[in-house]
């Protein structure tokens, strides 16, 4: 049964950093692409950050430069070490795997449209995470 596990949410002081985690289990996708999501109060689903079978990777213009996510092999598990936080970077994760097509700048735009919820539907049970709160104080 395929599942993915989130941790490291929680509070943290603007300027400050966190790290979440995403544990895959049983995922049969090989060529699966993980990346992370999140969605703040009153707002659409925003595409984060991807990472490629080739270690390449993808950040929305809003934490390029502040955010990283890597994986120590593939699919499992994979990080996003978020520095340098904002306010506006409060908002609930959540961790995918996917194919992210047919472009990761073409995910990114269409979910911009949709609440995560809607974006979590379309996924195979199991390839879309619980979700993790994560809130930046000033």
């Amino acid at each position: 049964e395929a599942q993915l596990v989130e941790s490291g949410g929680g509070s943290v002081q603007a300027g400050g950093s966190l790290r979440l985690s995403c544990t895959t289990y049983g995922l049969t996708f090989d060529d699966a692409e993980m990346g992370w999501y999140r969605q703040a109060a009153g707002k659409k689903c925003e595409l984060v950050a991807i990472i490629g079978n080739d270690d390449s990777t993808y950040y929305a213009d809003s934490v390029k430069g502040r955010f990283t996510i890597s994986q120590d092999s593939a699919l499992n598990p994979v990080y996003l070490q978020m520095n340098s936080m904002k306010l506006e970077d409060t908002a609930v994760y959540y961790c995918a795997a996917d194919h992210f097509t047919p472009t990761w700048a073409a995910t990114e735009k269409r979910v911009a449209t949709m609440t995560c919820q809607a974006v979590g539907a379309a996924h195979p049970d199991g390839y879309w995470g619980q979700g993790t709160q994560v809130t930046v104080s000033s």
